[in-house]
């Protein structure tokens, strides 16, 4: 999406009272920063949706908006231009009359791209405007069908009688039910359920798939955005063929039902690279299957585009550019702490250092640095690779995860001897991590010598922008964040109504919400001083330090988040509104 100038399409969004200057201002740093186009960073950061903004640009531009969601386009005419050009210019035909074609773009100032159509298709273009992930969905409507309604139909031609006896009652009947089986996973209706439901869930974001096998049916659902959704209920007779259609795809044995099986899956969905994690467990009911998408172009996320404010971005990478230490990033399983490495290593890794990883298992491949997969069985563990690692002239190491004191120990040891060490830890808040560290052996003047920073972060749900509304919150919900000062008309808070966008969850994405601690020289005197992790933390916040409460309500009031969420992934106790 382009405009003639960032300026003017500000002042048109502030004019018309969709966003406020502050916003403005602080989108106008933000793309300074990364160099994004700043109505990508004010939809990123939740002020303006992508519908509202595209609006907006088609008045400027003079061009009408259509809101695809909206049409039942034709598929002949939406297939008169090759798929790849639709792809390549984010184009797509709506509407023909004579020798005119109506374009929906998503820039209708490239002329490069409507002489091209023009060419093709014979026809005279009149561009219309529209939200780049509307034409991109409606490019996989015509052009791929990846609709679970497509789904529903497949498994529905898929009587019992083509499977034939694959129950099987005893060791007698395995060898029978296995040769029925090899025979059924190469045929096309189950190669087509399968890759149906793992490309609907890649379109609709799922970080995860769970195919769990009940008494008389067979449950699919998707995690999206944290939370797992239901999304089909295939019959039991395609149970045993679809599972081991994904064993034999992820290189597993499908012979083998009665222990867990791991693998891995390589595939190419929309010009994207993505990997899928394949992990199997034998239930009473049959294997349940659970498949962890691995998106190779998330990991190229930049620092600024995982929901930092302004502030604690500047002050962890202060920390990160640090020449020799260590850093640590907390929280619990499934609150991106991963991604924030990786992001902080894309950051680092400039091709003059020499970058080494040990992970267990290695999620995404970078180019430039050096990766080792752990290998428990074979005496690969974290420590002994610590150890090798220090003898391969490393500038910057990755640690997946500080399990146990040996490794805490050889990590701080690296750390103090001219390396920069980066890993994670399972606590609460950044200040816990010191006496996480402590109470695994570490002695406190080694953790005062070494840590430099610690991250603790918690992902929460994004309000989704097409169905954001405001609303007052209850006194009950003021007091909670401590905002009691001020009267119900002085703060609103936001939510989601519900749309065909969010699912009707009413949240669309994730952020994070972050707590930076600086290892400053009065929290070096604590560490030392073995102090608790209350007087570390009192001293951090004295030192100017936002906690994750103070984030988290900053992006409530910003309206990225909404109070619930908030409540959710921070704070202990809940409030019901």
């Amino acid at each position: 999406m382009i405009a003639r100038s960032k300026e003017d399409i500000g002042k048109i969004l502030i004019d018309e009272g969709i966003i406020t200057a502050r916003q403005l201002d602080r989108a106008y740093q933000q793309s300074e920063k990364s160099g994004e186009p700043v109505q990508k960073i004010l939809v990123a950061m939740g002020y303006v949706n992508e519908k509202e903004l595209t609006e907006t640009m088609g008045r400027q531009m003079g061009v009408p908006f259509v809101d695809l969601d909206q049409l039942d386009l034709d598929q002949q005419l939406a297939r008169s231009i090759p798929e790849h050009l639709a792809q390549r210019y984010k184009v797509i035909p709506v509407a023909q009359n004579d020798n005119r074609l109506t374009l929906a773009m998503v820039d209708p100032l490239n002329v490069i791209a409507i002489d091209d159509i023009r060419l093709i298709t014979g026809f005279d273009i009149d561009p219309v405007i529209s939200t780049e992930d509307s034409i991109m969905k409606a490019i996989g409507r015509q052009f791929g069908v990846t609709d679970l309604v497509e789904v529903e139909e497949t498994v529905k031609d898929l009587s019992a009688q083509d499977f034939g006896p694959l129950e099987v009652e005893d060791a007698m009947d395995e060898e029978i039910a296995l040769d029925k089986l090899k025979e059924l996973v190469d045929e096309a209706p189950i190669v087509r359920v399968v890759n149906l439901i793992i490309s609907q869930a890649i379109n609709d974001k799922a970080s995860d798939i769970h195919i769990e096998p009940e008494a008389k049916s067979v449950r699919v659902r998707y995690r999206v955005d944290g939370v797992l959704h239901d999304v089909m209920s295939p019959p039991k007779h395609i149970q045993a063929p679809m599972v081991s259609r994904i064993k034999i795809m992820a290189n597993m044995d499908i012979a083998e039902r009665r222990v867990p099986q791991d693998g891995k899956i390589h595939l190419h969905h929309d010009s994207r690279e993505f990997d899928l994690r394949v992990s199997t467990v034998p239930t009473v009911h049959g294997e349940k299957v659970v498949m962890r998408i691995l998106d190779k172009g998330s990991v190229m996320l930049g620092l600024n585009k995982l929901g930092f404010y302004e502030d604690n971005l500047k002050l962890w990478e202060e920390i990160v550019e640090k020449p020799y230490g260590m850093l640590l990033v907390t929280g619990p399983t499934g609150s991106g702490k991963s991604t924030t490495l990786y992001s902080c290593l894309n950051k680092l890794n400039s091709g003059e250092k020499n970058l080494m990883t040990i992970e267990d298992p290695v999620e995404y491949q970078i180019p430039g640095i050096n990766q080792v997969q752990a290998n428990e069985k074979a005496g690969l563990t974290f420590a002994f690779a610590l150890r090798a690692f220090l003898r391969q002239d490393p500038d910057i190491i990755m640690v997946g995860e500080i399990r146990d004191g040996e490794t805490a120990k050889i990590a701080v040891e690296a750390a103090l001897t001219g390396h920069l060490v980066l890993s994670t830890l399972h606590t609460n808040d950044a200040p816990g991590a010191i006496s996480r560290l402590v109470e695994m052996g570490v002695e406190p003047f080694l953790v005062a010598s070494a840590l430099i920073g610690v991250l603790a972060q918690r992902l929460a749900r994004m309000i989704c922008p097409n169905c954001k509304e405001t609303f007052t919150p209850p006194a009950e919900a003021t007091r909670k964040f401590g905002l009691g000062m001020f009267s119900d008309n002085d703060i609103s808070f936001y939510r989601g109504r519900g749309c065909d966008h969010c699912k009707m969850t009413g949240y669309r994405g994730r952020t994070g919400i972050h707590e930076v601690l600086m290892i400053s020289d009065r929290v070096r005197g604590l560490i030392l001083q073995r102090a608790s992790t209350a007087e570390i933390r009192q001293a951090a916040i004295e030192g100017g330090m936002k906690t994750m409460q103070d984030d988290g309500l900053r992006k409530v009031l910003d309206g990225v988040t909404t109070v619930e969420e908030c409540l959710r992934v921070v704070y202990v106790e809940a409030v019901e509104f």
